[in-house]
């Protein structure tokens, strides 16, 4: 069934644009414009993850080993711990790392022609979309496949809550808060509530060495 598909893929390309190319990976994983509509193993590695991604979407959801054997099949890197909810879905897979105490709810989609990096305790609420994919502005070049990708991190203890957008090229710092049905399209700072769209800063948040200080302190001053 795969290479059936497969091959109709191949045969439609060479059939429109007269050529298949090879070696637009390099160039994908090396943040260059590149065609990955006419390369042959981008074809393959999206028609692999595409099926991987059924696989996972299609387990009974109390098989929970069972899914997370998939999964690891599929990301590039994992925690010991982390559950993503199904349904989900990816481009290739081997772009994506996630750290330890990772929880994605459903409907999460995220298209990794570069690195998509979530590290320690990231929650994801559902409906959000991590996007590192550029298209040019100009049709007629636009119209040829051409494209680029620009990576994203999220970094350790961030929130994203439900239907939140991610664009390429983002970084999110330590111990922020994406409000819900925020467009992210710049960096998001450490210790910040942000939100909207496009998304920016509406508040910075207290460290929380800083709030157990401050805590103690008034506990102090209270018994004294």
């Amino acid at each position: 069934m795969l290479s059936s598909i497969f091959c109709k893929q191949i045969f439609y390309h060479i059939m429109k644009h007269k050529k298949i190319l090879f070696g637009e990976k390099k160039k994908m994983l090396n943040l260059n414009k590149y065609n990955p509509a006419l390369d042959y193993p981008l074809l393959k590695e999206r028609l692999f993850c595409q099926k991987e991604c059924y696989n996972f979407n299609s387990i009974s959801p109390e098989m929970l080993r069972e899914r997370n054997k998939i999964l690891t099949k599929i990301l590039g890197k994992t925690g010991k711990s982390f559950i993503i909810e199904q349904p989900f879905m990816c481009d290739y897979g081997y772009n994506i790392e996630i750290g330890e105490n990772f929880g994605a709810n459903h409907n999460l989609v995220i298209l990794d022609s570069a690195k998509v990096i979530f590290k320690d305790n990231v929650m994801i609420g559902p409906n959000c979309g991590f996007y590192t994919t550029q298209h040019p502005l100009e049709p007629s070049i636009r119209n040829t496949g051409i494209q680029w990708a620009k990576p994203i991190t999220i970094e350790n203890n961030v929130w994203i809550c439900a239907n939140v957008t991610v664009l390429g090229g983002v970084t999110i710092g330590e111990n922020s808060v994406i409000g819900a049905g925020s467009i992210v399209t710049k960096d998001i700072p450490p210790n910040a509530l942000a939100v909207g769209n496009p998304c920016k800063v509406i508040k910075f948040l207290e460290p929380e060495k800083k709030i157990k200080s401050l805590e103690s302190q008034k506990l102090s001053e209270k018994n004294s």
